[in-house]
């Protein structure tokens, strides 16, 4: 089975529903995106993977529309539970979106606001059972049951779009970012202001309106190919700017008591031309030819070592290689960004990290204080990425261990322990990967059922050696910090940056600072000295 076949059934549901039903006519505007857009749309999303769930989604979306079929035609606890059946499915559909997510983390806006609209439709589900079990949600039946159709189409429907959207511009700018947010955002201010205050149900739909216009600017300066597709599109964006229109009129005429525009005033209008519109003209749009998506899986090879609840140098135990290593990288000549000789300290300190001695102060940014103060107590604990509070210079001990590379899943891999005071700071199993022709360095620090990777790229500057995880251009996409849990490969929204400098008297030092969503929040000073006992 498929959506396909499920689509057909579906259309003889909306038809016989809309000749047939007992309950009010409006009722066909949110039978329509359940019966037609929200299937049209898992069609076309499911059509890129093939999961087990999505192999799955057929069968329960044929469930949940056979159920929103018989609604009109049952009574008593009947519709309760097949209202119940609708929300499972809209719940299967908002796992998809966290399957989608955690598959891929934070990067590419656009697909995150897809998943963000797989997950809003279990929203709507929500509204939807509570309308039919007759749950006493505090507002009307009328506006609960309006609250559902909502979610169908400002929710679902419009994040769904304009990820679709996104994936046609060639660049994802800041504009496309603000436009995303407020869409994100506006459904929840509504319906907030809906709740609480007047005021702001009228704040929230001018915020709206420049969302939803601004929606329209990038749907017409879109590279759409395809004609036909390309007016569809502009028709069902411009629908909004229209509709929401009257949005901003119900709600200044709630709050200046001017004049009144009713609900069923706003069904007739609002209502039916998003529908036909937004919806209908829309799925046909992107179903002339959908836009692939730009994700590309991370390739990059991945250490398959796990921490327990205590990482430390318990890690380790039962994964020592034979062959010793001096330094965190063999040849740092092979990074091709790198001109050895000119900064001939920076290389010895790579290649025989064992012979130096690391000093560092660590800082914490005023704001995270907090949250560090609350993950040391976890810290502590696990002994991995267990950095003090404090800001004073410290001793950073250590030294480079072998890890058996059949173990480990990479080559030439080597564990850098970190210690202050004896206690275990940091467990990083470093390699190196080559994709494209292009090397990065590729640390792994074990956690407990999981792993964090940090993929590098390293460039020089004068005397100065950078390691980021930025993705600066096209040519270093694996750069980046990753969770990888099981067959999961998350981007986290971290970003770091090691800036080593060597002085004209041969000392180093390095400055360390990381970002979390673009925030900075911790950066480390070292000072690198070269031991000349050898002993560390």
């Amino acid at each position: 089975m498929n959506f396909r076949n499920v689509l057909y059934v579906n259309i003889i549901f909306m038809i016989v529903t809309i000749l047939f039903q007992r309950t009010e006519w409006f009722i066909a505007l949110l039978t329509v995106s359940q019966l037609i857009f929200v299937p049209l749309v898992l069609y076309l999303l499911t059509k890129e993977t093939h999961g087990k769930l999505e192999s799955l989604l057929p069968y329960y979306s044929l469930i949940a529309s056979t159920s929103v079929f018989l609604i009109p035609f049952v009574h008593g606890f009947v519709i309760t539970s097949l209202a119940f059946l609708y929300l499972l499915f809209t719940c299967m559909v908002a796992l998809l979106g966290v399957k989608r997510f955690i598959n891929r983390g934070f990067v590419h806006f656009e697909e995150i606001l897809i998943d963000l609209g797989l997950i809003y439709l279990s929203v709507g589900g929500m509204w939807f059972f509570a309308y039919h079990s007759k749950i006493d949600t505090g507002f009307s039946t009328i506006i609960t049951w309006l609250t559902s159709i909502h979610f169908h189409y400002s929710g679902f429907l419009f994040l769904v779009f304009f990820g679709l959207l996104g994936r046609l511009l060639k660049k994802i700018g800041k504009w496309y970012l603000v436009t995303g947010f407020i869409i994100i955002l506006s459904p929840w201010m509504v319906a907030l202001g809906i709740t609480f205050s007047v005021l702001l149900e009228v704040l929230s739909v001018i915020l709206y309106i420049f969302g939803i216009y601004s929606c329209v600017f990038l749907s017409i300066k879109a590279p759409i190919t395809n004609k036909v597709q390309r007016v569809f599109i502009i028709i069902s964006f411009g629908s909004l700017g229209i509709t929401i229109l009257f949005s901003l009129a119900y709600a200044f005429g709630n709050y200046s008591s001017l004049y009144s525009i009713g609900i069923d005033q706003m069904i007739a209008t609002h209502g039916v031309l998003n529908t036909i519109f937004f919806g209908l003209i829309g799925i046909t749009g992107w179903m002339i030819e959908m836009p692939a998506s730009k994700e590309r899986k991370p390739k990059f090879p991945i250490s398959k070592i796990r921490g327990q609840k205590v990482v430390g140098e318990r890690v380790l135990q039962g994964k020592i290689g034979a062959t010793p290593y001096k330094g965190l990288v063999g040849e740092m000549k092979h990074y091709q960004s790198i001109i050895p000789e000119t900064i001939p300290t920076i290389v010895d300190f790579y290649e025989n990290t064992n012979s130096y001695r690391l000093f560092a102060k660590v800082n914490w940014s005023k704001w995270f204080i907090p949250y560090a103060a609350i993950y040391k107590l976890f810290s502590k604990y696990m002994k991995q990425i267990n950095l003090p509070l404090l800001r004073r210079r410290e001793e950073m001990t250590g030294a480079i261990i072998p890890i058996d590379d059949t173990i480990d899943g990479r080559r030439n891999v080597r564990a850098w322990i970190r210690k202050i005071k004896g206690e275990t700071v940091f467990v990083a199993l470093y390699s190196e990967h080559l994709t494209n022709g292009k090397r990065y360095m590729n640390i792994a620090l074990p956690l407990p059922g999981a792993s964090m990777m940090g993929v590098l790229n390293l460039s020089q500057s004068g005397n100065s050696l950078c390691l980021t995880s930025k993705r600066h251009s096209l040519d270093n996409l694996d750069s980046g910090i990753y969770l990888v849990v099981k067959k999961y490969v998350m981007k986290l929204p971290l970003e770091e940056e090691f800036i080593v400098t060597e002085s004209t008297d041969g000392k180093l030092i390095a400055k360390h600072k990381m970002w979390i969503f673009s925030l900075p929040f911790l950066s480390i000073e070292y000072d690198i000295q070269k031991n000349e006992t050898e002993d560390v």
